[in-house]
């Protein structure tokens, strides 16, 4: 059973920095290309960062600079550190695997940038 966790979301204040884990199983997560996608309240889900199966990444205009994807094969798991966060990065985070998702969808981690 293919299964995605993610973790790591809170509340933070402007300009904090969170780092957003997502744990895969019942997959070889090593040979798909991995993505974190957001949904912020009444918008789409759209996708913020990518990274290939050989580690190449990849992000949306709005995060390049502050955002950094990573993978660590061995654990399945997909990492987002994110740095200099802004209230507009507010939304559930997910990951899934890469730009055409097709693996289920996990329960995401909210992240929230407020003061």
């Amino acid at each position: 059973q293919v299964q995605l966790v993610e973790s790591g979301g809170g509340l933070v204040q402007p300009g904090g920095s969170l780092r957003l884990s997502c744990a895969g199983s019942g997959i070889i997560f090593s040979i798909y290309a991995m993505a974190w996608y957001r949904q912020a309240p009444g918008k789409r889900r759209e996708l913020v960062a990518v990274i290939t199966s050989g580690g190449s990444p990849s992000y949306k205009d709005s995060v390049q600079g502050r955002f950094i994807i990573s993978r660590d094969n061995a654990a399945n798991t997909v990492y987002l550190q994110m740095d200099s966060l802004k209230p507009e990065d507010t939304a559930v985070y997910y990951c899934n695997n890469g730009v055409r998702p097709s693996l289920p969808w996990g329960q995401g981690t909210q992240v929230t940038v407020s003061s």
